[in-house]
Protein backbone atom coordinates (compact mmCIF):
# COMPACT_ATOMS: atom_id res chain seq x y z
CA UNK A 1 0.00 0.00 0.00
CA UNK A 2 2.36 2.93 -1.38
CA UNK A 3 1.21 5.81 0.90
CA UNK A 4 3.34 8.90 -0.14
CA UNK A 5 0.99 11.86 0.30
CA UNK A 6 1.33 15.76 -0.51
CA UNK A 7 -1.15 18.21 -0.53
CA UNK A 8 -2.59 20.85 1.89
CA UNK A 9 -3.10 19.91 5.16
CA UNK A 10 -6.78 20.23 4.85
CA UNK A 11 -6.77 17.62 1.89
CA UNK A 12 -3.53 15.25 3.50
CA UNK A 13 -6.01 15.18 6.63
CA UNK A 14 -8.90 13.87 4.71
CA UNK A 15 -6.85 11.79 2.46
CA UNK A 16 -5.28 9.98 5.08
CA UNK A 17 -8.46 10.02 7.13
CA UNK A 18 -10.57 8.06 3.83
CA UNK A 19 -7.53 6.01 3.20
CA UNK A 20 -7.03 4.57 6.64
CA UNK A 21 -10.78 3.81 7.13
CA UNK A 22 -10.73 1.85 4.13
CA UNK A 23 -8.14 -0.29 5.21
CA UNK A 24 -8.79 -0.77 8.65
CA UNK A 25 -11.87 -1.80 7.46
CA UNK A 26 -10.64 -4.21 5.17
CA UNK A 27 -8.32 -5.58 7.63
CA UNK A 28 -10.76 -6.59 10.45
CA UNK A 29 -12.95 -8.44 7.60
CA UNK A 30 -9.84 -10.46 6.63
CA UNK A 31 -9.49 -11.21 10.08
CA UNK A 32 -13.00 -12.75 11.04
CA UNK A 33 -12.92 -14.38 7.88
CA UNK A 34 -10.26 -16.44 9.03
CA UNK A 35 -12.81 -17.68 11.83
CA UNK A 36 -16.02 -18.93 10.34
CA UNK A 37 -15.53 -22.37 10.23
CA UNK A 38 -13.20 -22.67 13.76
CA UNK A 39 -15.00 -24.47 16.36
CA UNK A 40 -14.10 -23.64 19.94
CA UNK A 41 -11.51 -26.50 20.39
CA UNK A 42 -9.23 -25.14 17.54
CA UNK A 43 -10.30 -21.61 18.67
CA UNK A 44 -8.11 -22.33 22.20
CA UNK A 45 -5.93 -25.04 21.43
CA UNK A 46 -2.15 -24.94 21.41
CA UNK A 47 -0.86 -26.60 18.33
CA UNK A 48 2.76 -25.71 18.55
CA UNK A 49 4.75 -25.05 21.66
CA UNK A 50 5.91 -21.74 19.77
CA UNK A 51 2.68 -20.20 18.99
CA UNK A 52 -0.23 -19.14 20.93
CA UNK A 53 -4.11 -20.37 20.25
CA UNK A 54 -5.78 -18.30 16.99
CA UNK A 55 -8.36 -16.72 19.76
CA UNK A 56 -5.51 -15.49 21.61
CA UNK A 57 -4.45 -14.19 18.23
CA UNK A 58 -7.85 -12.66 17.76
CA UNK A 59 -8.31 -10.70 20.97
CA UNK A 60 -4.46 -9.15 21.09
CA UNK A 61 -5.34 -8.01 17.98
CA UNK A 62 -7.96 -6.01 19.64
CA UNK A 63 -6.14 -5.34 22.56
CA UNK A 64 -2.89 -3.69 20.95
CA UNK A 65 -5.21 -1.39 18.85
CA UNK A 66 -7.01 0.11 22.00
CA UNK A 67 -3.46 0.50 24.05
CA UNK A 68 -1.89 2.38 20.75
CA UNK A 69 -4.42 4.33 19.36
CA UNK A 70 -7.09 4.67 22.59
CA UNK A 71 -5.03 4.93 25.66
CA UNK A 72 -1.36 6.20 24.40
CA UNK A 73 -2.82 8.67 21.96
CA UNK A 74 -6.65 9.52 22.76
CA UNK A 75 -5.77 9.22 26.53
CA UNK A 76 -9.18 6.85 27.38
CA UNK A 77 -9.32 4.39 29.97
CA UNK A 78 -8.52 0.28 29.47
CA UNK A 79 -11.66 -1.15 27.70
CA UNK A 80 -12.00 -4.57 29.55
CA UNK A 81 -8.73 -4.09 31.70
CA UNK A 82 -9.28 -7.44 33.15
CA UNK A 83 -8.45 -8.96 29.86
CA UNK A 84 -4.83 -7.17 29.81
CA UNK A 85 -3.17 -9.62 31.49
CA UNK A 86 -4.63 -12.17 29.38
CA UNK A 87 -3.69 -10.09 25.63
CA UNK A 88 -0.78 -8.45 26.19
CA UNK A 89 2.05 -9.78 24.28
CA UNK A 90 4.10 -9.96 27.87
CA UNK A 91 1.33 -11.07 30.12
CA UNK A 92 1.13 -14.64 29.89
CA UNK A 93 3.38 -17.18 28.71
CA UNK A 94 2.28 -19.08 25.36
CA UNK A 95 1.38 -21.97 27.20
CA UNK A 96 -0.76 -20.17 29.56
CA UNK A 97 -2.99 -18.52 27.04
CA UNK A 98 -5.74 -21.66 26.57
CA UNK A 99 -7.94 -20.27 29.10
CA UNK A 100 -9.82 -18.09 26.87
CA UNK A 101 -13.17 -16.22 26.56
CA UNK A 102 -15.57 -17.48 23.76
CA UNK A 103 -15.38 -16.38 20.12
CA UNK A 104 -18.35 -14.25 20.17
CA UNK A 105 -17.43 -12.26 23.37
CA UNK A 106 -13.61 -11.55 22.15
CA UNK A 107 -15.54 -10.24 18.97
CA UNK A 108 -18.03 -7.80 21.19
CA UNK A 109 -14.45 -7.03 22.18
CA UNK A 110 -12.69 -5.94 19.50
CA UNK A 111 -16.15 -4.12 17.78
CA UNK A 112 -16.25 -1.79 21.23
CA UNK A 113 -12.72 -1.21 20.59
CA UNK A 114 -12.94 -0.44 17.04
CA UNK A 115 -16.49 1.85 17.54
CA UNK A 116 -14.76 4.19 19.82
CA UNK A 117 -11.42 4.00 17.11
CA UNK A 118 -13.24 4.79 14.10
CA UNK A 119 -14.85 8.31 16.12
CA UNK A 120 -10.71 9.29 16.86
CA UNK A 121 -9.90 8.31 13.56
CA UNK A 122 -11.84 11.97 12.24
CA UNK A 123 -9.79 13.87 15.14
CA UNK A 124 -6.67 12.00 15.43
CA UNK A 125 -3.18 14.43 14.19
CA UNK A 126 -2.84 12.22 11.28
CA UNK A 127 -0.10 13.94 9.43
CA UNK A 128 2.24 13.04 13.02
CA UNK A 129 0.37 9.87 13.70
CA UNK A 130 -0.26 8.22 10.32
CA UNK A 131 2.84 6.12 10.82
CA UNK A 132 0.68 4.44 14.17
CA UNK A 133 -2.15 3.73 12.10
CA UNK A 134 -0.08 2.00 8.99
CA UNK A 135 1.60 -0.07 11.45
CA UNK A 136 -1.56 -1.72 13.52
CA UNK A 137 -3.04 -2.43 9.70
CA UNK A 138 0.12 -4.34 9.04
CA UNK A 139 0.02 -5.74 12.59
CA UNK A 140 -3.53 -7.14 12.34
CA UNK A 141 -2.09 -8.68 9.11
CA UNK A 142 0.40 -10.01 10.58
CA UNK A 143 -1.25 -11.81 12.75
CA UNK A 144 -3.76 -12.93 9.83
CA UNK A 145 -0.77 -14.48 8.71
CA UNK A 146 -0.19 -16.57 12.15
CA UNK A 147 -3.68 -17.39 12.54
CA UNK A 148 -3.40 -18.99 8.96
CA UNK A 149 -0.38 -21.15 10.06
CA UNK A 150 -1.73 -22.46 13.28
CA UNK A 151 -4.81 -23.36 11.65
CA UNK A 152 -2.79 -25.48 9.20
CA UNK A 153 -0.74 -27.00 11.78
CA UNK A 154 -4.31 -27.74 13.36
CA UNK A 155 -4.81 -29.70 10.05
CA UNK A 156 -1.69 -31.12 9.77
CA UNK A 157 -2.26 -32.45 13.38
CA UNK A 158 -5.95 -34.53 11.49
CA UNK A 159 -3.40 -35.55 9.08
CA UNK A 160 -0.52 -36.73 11.13
CA UNK A 161 -1.79 -40.68 10.23
CA UNK A 162 -1.33 -40.36 6.94
CA UNK A 163 2.78 -41.56 6.91
CA UNK A 164 4.87 -40.22 3.61
CA UNK A 165 7.38 -42.25 1.90
CA UNK A 166 10.10 -41.12 0.02
CA UNK A 167 10.20 -42.18 -4.02
CA UNK A 168 12.56 -44.89 -5.47
CA UNK A 169 15.74 -43.39 -6.52
CA UNK A 170 15.53 -44.56 -10.65
CA UNK A 171 19.30 -44.75 -11.33
CA UNK A 172 21.42 -42.33 -10.62
CA UNK A 173 21.41 -38.52 -10.88
CA UNK A 174 23.78 -36.12 -12.05
CA UNK A 175 26.00 -33.86 -10.49
CA UNK A 176 24.79 -30.58 -9.73
CA UNK A 177 26.22 -28.27 -12.25
CA UNK A 178 28.58 -25.56 -10.41
CA UNK A 179 27.58 -22.59 -13.02
CA UNK A 180 24.71 -21.10 -14.03
CA UNK A 181 23.04 -22.82 -17.01
CA UNK A 182 20.61 -20.72 -18.79
CA UNK A 183 17.58 -23.10 -20.06
CA UNK A 184 13.90 -23.03 -21.17
CA UNK A 185 12.54 -25.76 -18.60
CA UNK A 186 11.08 -24.63 -15.23
CA UNK A 187 14.27 -25.40 -12.92
CA UNK A 188 16.29 -23.77 -10.49
CA UNK A 189 18.78 -23.56 -13.05
CA UNK A 190 17.30 -20.92 -15.23
CA UNK A 191 18.98 -18.18 -13.72
CA UNK A 192 19.28 -14.31 -14.58
CA UNK A 193 21.96 -12.10 -13.89
CA UNK A 194 21.96 -8.79 -11.87
CA UNK A 195 24.53 -6.52 -12.68
CA UNK A 196 26.21 -4.43 -9.87
CA UNK A 197 26.28 -1.22 -8.60
CA UNK A 198 24.46 0.99 -5.94
CA UNK A 199 20.84 0.92 -5.73
CA UNK A 200 18.07 2.57 -3.11
CA UNK A 201 17.09 0.28 -0.46
CA UNK A 202 14.89 0.03 2.80
CA UNK A 203 11.43 2.31 2.94
CA UNK A 204 10.59 5.74 4.28
CA UNK A 205 6.88 5.65 3.28
CA UNK A 206 4.19 6.45 5.50
CA UNK A 207 3.86 2.58 6.30
CA UNK A 208 7.53 1.54 6.96
CA UNK A 209 8.23 -0.33 10.05
CA UNK A 210 11.25 0.88 12.09
CA UNK A 211 13.62 -2.14 10.77
CA UNK A 212 13.17 -1.20 7.17
CA UNK A 213 14.39 2.72 8.03
CA UNK A 214 16.33 4.53 7.15
CA UNK A 215 15.81 4.08 3.23
CA UNK A 216 19.84 4.15 2.20
CA UNK A 217 22.54 3.49 -0.84
CA UNK A 218 24.07 0.34 -1.02
CA UNK A 219 26.26 -1.44 -2.71
CA UNK A 220 25.94 -4.85 -4.50
CA UNK A 221 28.27 -6.94 -6.84
CA UNK A 222 26.82 -8.90 -9.83
CA UNK A 223 25.65 -12.01 -9.47
CA UNK A 224 22.91 -14.63 -10.61
CA UNK A 225 19.22 -15.10 -9.18
CA UNK A 226 16.92 -18.27 -9.74
CA UNK A 227 13.88 -17.00 -12.47
CA UNK A 228 11.81 -18.88 -9.58
CA UNK A 229 11.74 -20.01 -6.20
CA UNK A 230 12.97 -24.17 -5.64
CA UNK A 231 10.25 -26.33 -6.76
CA UNK A 232 9.20 -29.31 -5.05
CA UNK A 233 11.15 -31.37 -8.42
CA UNK A 234 14.18 -29.66 -7.87
CA UNK A 235 14.06 -30.20 -4.23
CA UNK A 236 13.12 -33.65 -4.50
CA UNK A 237 16.69 -34.57 -6.32
CA UNK A 238 18.05 -33.49 -3.32
CA UNK A 239 16.33 -36.04 -1.39
CA UNK A 240 17.15 -38.95 -3.47
CA UNK A 241 20.53 -38.10 -3.52
CA UNK A 242 21.00 -38.32 -0.06
CA UNK A 243 20.92 -35.17 0.74
CA UNK A 244 19.49 -35.22 4.64
CA UNK A 245 22.38 -38.43 4.76
CA UNK A 246 25.64 -36.37 3.62
CA UNK A 247 27.00 -33.93 5.70
CA UNK A 248 29.02 -32.37 3.51
CA UNK A 249 26.15 -30.82 1.72
CA UNK A 250 25.39 -28.84 5.52
CA UNK A 251 26.76 -26.33 7.70
CA UNK A 252 28.12 -27.68 10.66
CA UNK A 253 25.28 -26.05 12.30
CA UNK A 254 23.18 -27.67 10.22
CA UNK A 255 24.40 -30.81 10.76
CA UNK A 256 24.08 -30.46 14.33
CA UNK A 257 20.50 -29.58 13.69
CA UNK A 258 19.70 -32.10 11.43
CA UNK A 259 21.35 -34.56 13.89
CA UNK A 260 18.79 -33.59 16.80
CA UNK A 261 16.21 -33.56 14.52
CA UNK A 262 16.75 -36.38 12.51
CA UNK A 263 14.17 -35.63 8.98
CA UNK A 264 14.14 -36.58 5.82
CA UNK A 265 11.79 -34.48 4.24
CA UNK A 266 10.42 -30.75 4.36
CA UNK A 267 7.95 -30.40 7.15
CA UNK A 268 5.45 -30.04 4.50
CA UNK A 269 5.96 -32.29 1.53
CA UNK A 270 2.72 -32.68 -1.05
CA UNK A 271 3.92 -33.88 -4.55
CA UNK A 272 0.13 -34.69 -5.15
CA UNK A 273 0.27 -30.39 -6.16
CA UNK A 274 2.99 -31.18 -8.53
CA UNK A 275 6.66 -30.69 -8.87
CA UNK A 276 5.96 -26.74 -10.12
CA UNK A 277 5.01 -25.85 -6.92
CA UNK A 278 7.96 -24.82 -4.63
CA UNK A 279 9.36 -26.45 -2.16
CA UNK A 280 7.89 -24.95 1.38
CA UNK A 281 8.21 -25.97 5.10
CA UNK A 282 12.04 -26.01 5.57
CA UNK A 283 14.33 -24.34 7.65
CA UNK A 284 16.98 -22.50 7.03
CA UNK A 285 19.60 -25.05 7.88
CA UNK A 286 17.59 -27.62 5.02
CA UNK A 287 17.52 -24.43 1.94
CA UNK A 288 21.34 -23.60 2.95
CA UNK A 289 21.99 -27.36 2.31
CA UNK A 290 20.02 -27.49 -0.73
CA UNK A 291 21.66 -24.49 -2.30
CA UNK A 292 25.69 -26.35 -1.71
CA UNK A 293 24.27 -29.80 -3.24
CA UNK A 294 22.95 -27.29 -6.12
CA UNK A 295 26.75 -25.70 -6.47
CA UNK A 296 25.09 -22.07 -5.31
CA UNK A 297 23.97 -20.55 -2.16
CA UNK A 298 21.49 -18.83 -0.48
CA UNK A 299 20.78 -14.68 -1.65
CA UNK A 300 21.95 -12.13 0.69
CA UNK A 301 18.91 -9.87 1.46
CA UNK A 302 20.71 -7.00 -0.72
CA UNK A 303 20.67 -9.34 -3.17
CA UNK A 304 16.89 -10.37 -3.23
CA UNK A 305 16.03 -6.79 -2.78
CA UNK A 306 17.63 -5.42 -5.70
CA UNK A 307 16.72 -8.32 -7.59
CA UNK A 308 13.00 -7.50 -6.73
CA UNK A 309 13.05 -3.68 -6.57
CA UNK A 310 16.05 -2.90 -8.80
CA UNK A 311 16.27 -1.55 -12.46
CA UNK A 312 18.25 -3.48 -15.26
CA UNK A 313 21.14 -1.87 -16.68
CA UNK A 314 20.85 0.84 -14.01
CA UNK A 315 24.64 0.50 -12.96
CA UNK A 316 26.16 2.16 -10.62
CA UNK A 317 22.75 4.43 -10.05
CA UNK A 318 25.08 7.36 -8.02
CA UNK A 319 26.36 8.27 -11.63
CA UNK A 320 23.26 8.52 -13.58
CA UNK A 321 21.95 12.22 -13.46
CA UNK A 322 18.16 10.86 -12.58
CA UNK A 323 18.59 7.12 -10.79
CA UNK A 324 15.29 5.14 -10.87
CA UNK A 325 13.84 5.12 -7.67
CA UNK A 326 13.49 1.53 -6.73
CA UNK A 327 10.29 0.01 -7.39
CA UNK A 328 7.36 -0.59 -4.60
CA UNK A 329 6.75 -4.01 -5.78
CA UNK A 330 8.37 -6.09 -8.07
CA UNK A 331 6.15 -5.45 -11.48
CA UNK A 332 5.95 -1.44 -10.17
CA UNK A 333 3.66 1.09 -8.48
CA UNK A 334 0.51 -0.82 -10.01
CA UNK A 335 -1.64 -2.31 -7.51
CA UNK A 336 -1.24 -5.41 -5.81
CA UNK A 337 -4.38 -7.78 -7.03
CA UNK A 338 -4.90 -11.59 -7.01
CA UNK A 339 -3.11 -10.93 -10.95
CA UNK A 340 0.35 -10.20 -9.80
CA UNK A 341 0.93 -13.20 -6.80
CA UNK A 342 -0.55 -15.54 -4.41
CA UNK A 343 -1.49 -14.41 -1.31
CA UNK A 344 -4.24 -13.04 1.16
CA UNK A 345 -5.59 -16.72 1.44
CA UNK A 346 -7.18 -16.82 -1.91
CA UNK A 347 -6.06 -19.56 -3.26
CA UNK A 348 -5.42 -21.45 0.25
CA UNK A 349 -2.22 -22.92 -0.81
CA UNK A 350 0.84 -22.59 -2.99
CA UNK A 351 0.45 -22.28 -6.74
CA UNK A 352 3.00 -22.96 -9.59
CA UNK A 353 5.85 -20.50 -9.65
CA UNK A 354 5.29 -20.10 -13.21
CA UNK A 355 1.57 -18.63 -12.84
CA UNK A 356 1.91 -15.24 -12.50
CA UNK A 357 3.98 -13.45 -15.14
CA UNK A 358 2.13 -10.08 -14.38
CA UNK A 359 4.39 -9.87 -11.11
CA UNK A 360 7.54 -10.59 -12.73
CA UNK A 361 10.48 -8.10 -11.37
CA UNK A 362 12.45 -5.61 -14.01
CA UNK A 363 14.50 -8.37 -14.36
CA UNK A 364 12.44 -11.17 -15.14
CA UNK A 365 12.05 -12.91 -11.74
CA UNK A 366 8.54 -14.49 -10.88
CA UNK A 367 6.87 -15.09 -7.56
CA UNK A 368 9.06 -12.74 -5.66
CA UNK A 369 5.85 -11.41 -3.70
CA UNK A 370 3.65 -13.97 -2.50
CA UNK A 371 3.15 -18.07 -2.86
CA UNK A 372 6.30 -18.66 -0.01
CA UNK A 373 8.61 -16.66 2.35
CA UNK A 374 12.09 -16.87 1.14
CA UNK A 375 15.22 -17.63 3.74
CA UNK A 376 18.24 -15.25 2.86
CA UNK A 377 21.94 -15.54 3.86
CA UNK A 378 21.51 -12.33 5.90
CA UNK A 379 20.84 -12.18 10.11
CA UNK A 380 18.40 -9.71 10.97
CA UNK A 381 19.57 -6.72 12.19
CA UNK A 382 19.58 -2.79 12.12
CA UNK A 383 19.65 -0.43 9.10
CA UNK A 384 22.22 3.19 9.56
CA UNK A 385 19.77 5.57 11.65
CA UNK A 386 17.32 3.04 13.16
CA UNK A 387 14.55 4.41 15.35
CA UNK A 388 12.53 2.36 17.28
CA UNK A 389 8.38 2.74 17.34
CA UNK A 390 5.87 2.09 17.99
CA UNK A 391 8.39 0.63 20.93
CA UNK A 392 11.79 -0.95 21.26
CA UNK A 393 11.31 -4.53 21.32
CA UNK A 394 9.46 -5.01 18.24
CA UNK A 395 12.10 -5.28 15.98
CA UNK A 396 15.48 -4.35 18.39
CA UNK A 397 15.10 -7.71 20.56
CA UNK A 398 15.14 -9.90 17.16
CA UNK A 399 18.88 -8.12 16.29
CA UNK A 400 20.68 -10.69 18.35
CA UNK A 401 22.08 -12.63 15.43
CA UNK A 402 19.96 -15.63 15.82
CA UNK A 403 17.14 -14.78 13.66
CA UNK A 404 17.54 -14.89 9.76
CA UNK A 405 15.69 -12.98 6.95
CA UNK A 406 13.37 -14.01 5.17
CA UNK A 407 11.85 -11.35 2.26
CA UNK A 408 8.65 -11.80 -0.30
CA UNK A 409 5.79 -13.31 1.70
CA UNK A 410 3.53 -16.17 1.00
CA UNK A 411 0.37 -17.35 0.25
CA UNK A 412 -1.12 -16.38 3.01
CA UNK A 413 0.63 -13.30 3.55
CA UNK A 414 -2.35 -9.94 3.72
CA UNK A 415 -1.24 -7.19 0.97
CA UNK A 416 -0.44 -4.71 3.78
CA UNK A 417 3.14 -6.40 3.85
CA UNK A 418 3.42 -6.93 0.94
CA UNK A 419 6.43 -4.89 -0.98
CA UNK A 420 9.87 -5.43 -1.84
CA UNK A 421 11.19 -4.05 1.03
CA UNK A 422 9.54 -5.73 3.90
CA UNK A 423 11.69 -7.89 5.99
CA UNK A 424 10.27 -10.70 8.36
CA UNK A 425 12.69 -12.97 10.23
CA UNK A 426 12.63 -16.30 11.89
CA UNK A 427 15.58 -18.45 14.01
CA UNK A 428 17.01 -20.93 11.13
CA UNK A 429 15.54 -23.97 12.87
CA UNK A 430 12.28 -22.70 12.25
CA UNK A 431 10.50 -24.92 9.50
CA UNK A 432 7.51 -22.88 9.15
CA UNK A 433 5.02 -24.00 6.43
CA UNK A 434 5.18 -21.06 4.66
CA UNK A 435 8.87 -20.62 3.99
CA UNK A 436 10.78 -21.62 0.90
CA UNK A 437 13.60 -19.80 -0.88
CA UNK A 438 15.12 -19.56 -4.02
CA UNK A 439 19.20 -19.67 -4.44
CA UNK A 440 21.96 -17.08 -5.88
CA UNK A 441 25.34 -17.80 -7.26
CA UNK A 442 28.82 -15.47 -7.86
Amino acid sequence: MPSNLSGTASTTQSILQETLQQHITQSRKRTLDLFKEVNADIFRLQANPDFSPVGWHLGHIGFTEGLWLLEQEAGHAPLFPEYRRLFAADGLAKTERQNLPPFEEICDYLEQIRTKVEAYLPRAPLRSQAWLWYWLVQHESQHCETITWVLQLHHLHQQAAVSWTPPPINGPLPSPPKVPVQITSLSTLDMIHIEGGKFLRGNNQLDALDNEKQAHWAHVDSFWMDRYPVTQGAYRQFMEAGGYQKSHYWSNDGWQWLQNNPVDHPFHWDLNKGEHHPVCGVSWYEADAYARFAGKRLPTEIEWEKAASGHPGSGDALAHPSPQAPRYYPWGEESLTADHCNHGGLRWGTTTVDQFSKGKSAYGCYDLLGNVWEWTDTWFHAYDGFQPYPYPGYSMAYFDDQHRVLKGGSWATQSPVLRCAFRNWYEPRIRIHFAGFRCAYG
